[in-house]
């Protein structure tokens, strides 16, 4: 009988070990896989600029094993998918938030939070207007001012 002892297990430990038996009838090697579990760590939210009407996307990536479940907040309100046409896409490591059309109200403070039965982690994000393409194109922007003369009249009348 062996055994592998591995004091203070971390992440950089997961793997596969090999055991390997010898004597003088035969050799036997046996594999084990080692997982390691650890609670969420989320990457730093970027803020994301867009301009109104357009596709919007927020996207947060967490490390953690088991999996993390994904949750997003926009202030304090927990947002669902399909939520004010919002769309919620969670695909192994990686959450995205898709905005489809983007209106004043999307804009503001969100929060991704990654949560797994060791722990959870969250990053936050600031979704912010931006301004069209076609302006920024231009070399120079104009400005003008054409003022309203108001000019007081009297009018006399004489009887």
């Amino acid at each position: 009988v062996g055994y592998l002892e591995i004091p203070s297990i971390s992440r950089q430990r997961a793997g596969t070990y090999e055991c390997t038996a010898v004597n003088d009838i035969d050799t036997d090697v046996q594999t084990v896989d080692i997982t390691v579990n650890y609670a969420p760590t989320v990457s730093e939210g970027r803020d994301v600029g867009v301009t109104l009407g357009q596709r919007g996307v927020l996207e947060c990536e967490a490390d953690a094993v088991p999996e993390a479940d994904f949750e997003w907040y926009k202030d304090d309100r927990r947002i669902f998918n399909g939520f004010d046409g919002m769309e919620i896409v969670n695909t192994g490591s990686l959450s995205k938030l898709t905005f489809f059309n983007v209106s004043d109200g999307d804009y503001g403070n969100y929060t991704c939070v990654a949560i797994n039965k060791l722990g959870s982690s969250n990053t936050s994000f600031l979704l912010y207007g931006e301004v069209s393409a076609e302006i920024n194109k231009r070399k120079s922007i104009s400005w003008f001012f054409d003022p309203v003369k108001i000019v007081p009249l009297l009018t006399l009348f004489f009887l």
